[in-house]
């Protein structure tokens, strides 16, 4: 499932929080993009590459990693959620995850308590997949396409 929130997310300094938000913006180009952002925001590249370790560690940051537009390559995407049984929710989640469609799972303090992203090589793909996962767990799979796009960025305070 994803990390759970720790107390290291209270004690972030303001080089984390500079990295944090210089993280969501698009590396450079070359051969070392650690060390030009490092230059960027005044640390060396070894510390950079440690601290987003640690950021990643203490689940002060979830995921770094790129975004794939999917759609832009002629693929699709869509948001599903589920209502799972608590008793089951583990073994759901395994059977999920367990699709390489499933981009990434979250659990939400909601009567649909599991959402997660299904992303395929084309926009037919979706429905069946989602078909595939309901077959596995015995839970219905509600899809939210996607109306409109947003781009959020999320930031501290550095």
């Amino acid at each position: 499932m994803t990390a759970k929130p720790s107390t290291a997310i209270e004690v972030l300094d303001d080089l984390d929080r500079a990295i944090i938000n210089r993280l969501q913006l698009p590396l450079p180009i070359e051969p070392r993009p650690f060390a030009a952002v490092g230059l960027e925001l005044g640390c060396s590249e070894a510390e950079l590459i440690a601290r987003t370790k640690t950021l990643l560690e203490t689940a002060a940051l979830t995921r770094f990693g790129p975004f794939i537009d999917a759609e832009a390559l002629g693929g699709a995407f869509c948001l599903c959620a589920m209502a799972v049984p608590a008793e089951r929710f583990d073994a759901v989640v395994e059977i999920v995850n367990g699709f390489e469609e499933v981009a990434h799972n979250y659990e939400r303090d909601h009567a649909l308590n599991m959402w997660f992203v299904l992303a395929t090589d084309d926009p037919g793909t979706i429905a069946r997949v989602a078909q595939r996962i309901e077959d596995a767990t015995g839970c219905e799979v509600l899809l939210f396409p996607k109306e409109r796009e947003y781009f959020i960025g999320f930031k501290v305070a550095a």
